[in-house]
């Protein structure tokens, strides 16, 4: 795995100039998904041991253990329009798994997943004067509505926490591609995630004196980890060197499809089916608005709707 993504981080083909993929770039598009999810669901079996937070702290560890010896970061060189950003997006990492997971833990996997998929929905959207995206806006909106159908009863904490995830991972797409053009390879990812996993490091060090990270509880949560972070990171990073972003973004709206599938196999979490209306509306939505985004801005200056792993892949510079 870490020479596979070391000879991603390498390589600096574009992926604009290919115009399809091989039925094994989309199967590994459709696995990366599905890891994504399946990860989550593992890391949701340890919550009532070690708290969302605990898995989260796991998580961030295991990606920073996989990605600080492949892009080797040059700390002492970087400079302050490199360190600011680097240091917003380990804030991100930080917020954006927390409150993803916390909210998994109140409300669902399908829906919480569904709830922060608005935040690059939301991107692809902001800005444009196109019709066609004015009506995908109202559509969301409307998915959105029918998917949590707010009442007496509704977590509103949960919900609330799925918007914030939503907003992270937009932050996560504009800093992505700030620090695209200031810092090569994996470099920012690698030490924003780090200082992430710093932040966290006090819970690990609570969890292991209490005696309560050991056995499954640590197994989901490293498992987690892997299917979660390090397999998408391989897989996109794989996949975006051959694949259009606009077919990545296509494939990236089964995302809430295959977070309610794996809430309702791991989990038993049956989504009602107002749910399933709700991610098939906002699915859609993205769908459209992906596959119509040069349409809105004929500049070209439309932003594509990324992976939350679609990093920047320009040749690493060396220490």
């Amino acid at each position: 795995m870490r020479q596979t993504l070391g000879a991603m981080q390498n390589e600096t083909s574009p992926t604009e100039g290919h115009g399809g993929a091989s039925l094994g770039r989309l199967a590994t598009m459709v696995g990366s998904g599905i890891s994504n999810q399946v990860g989550a669901a593992a890391g949701a079996h340890a919550f009532s041991a070690i708290g969302p937070a605990g898995v989260v702290a796991m998580r961030q560890i295991v990606a920073a253990a996989v990605l600080l010896p492949i892009a080797r970061p040059c700390i002492r060189k970087m400079t302050w329009p490199q360190w600011w950003p680097t240091l917003l997006l380990a804030v991100v990492f930080a917020t954006m798994n927390l409150t993803l997971y916390t909210a998994i833990d109140r409300i669902g996997l399908g829906l919480a997943v569904t709830l922060e998929f608005l935040g690059p929905l939301g991107v692809a959207l902001f800005g444009s004067r196109s019709r066609v995206h004015l009506l995908v806006a109202i559509s969301a909106a409307a998915g959105v509505y029918v998917l949590v159908l707010p009442g007496p009863s509704s977590d509103y904490i949960g919900i609330g926490l799925g918007l914030i995830a939503a907003a992270c991972w937009a932050a996560y797409i504009l800093l992505n591609r700030t620090l695209g053009a200031r810092l090569p390879g994996l470099q920012a990812p690698a030490v924003a995630t780090s200082l992430s996993a710093l932040l966290y490091l006090p819970i690990i060090v609570a969890l292991i004196a209490q005696g309560r990270l050991s056995g499954l509880p640590l197994f989901y949560a490293i498992t987690a980890g892997v299917l979660s972070s390090v397999v998408p990171y391989a897989a996109d990073l794989i996949v975006l060197r051959h694949v259009p972003p606009r077919l990545f973004g296509t494939f990236m709206s089964m995302y809430p499809v295959w977070a309610a599938l794996a809430g309702l196999l791991m989990l038993d979490q049956v989504p009602a089916l107002h749910v399933w209306i709700g991610i098939a509306v906002i699915a859609a939505s993205n769908v459209v608005a992906v596959i119509t985004a040069d349409r809105g801005e004929p500049d070209g200056s439309t932003e594509r709707v990324p992976s939350r792993h679609a990093l920047t892949t320009a040749a690493a510079e060396s220490c």
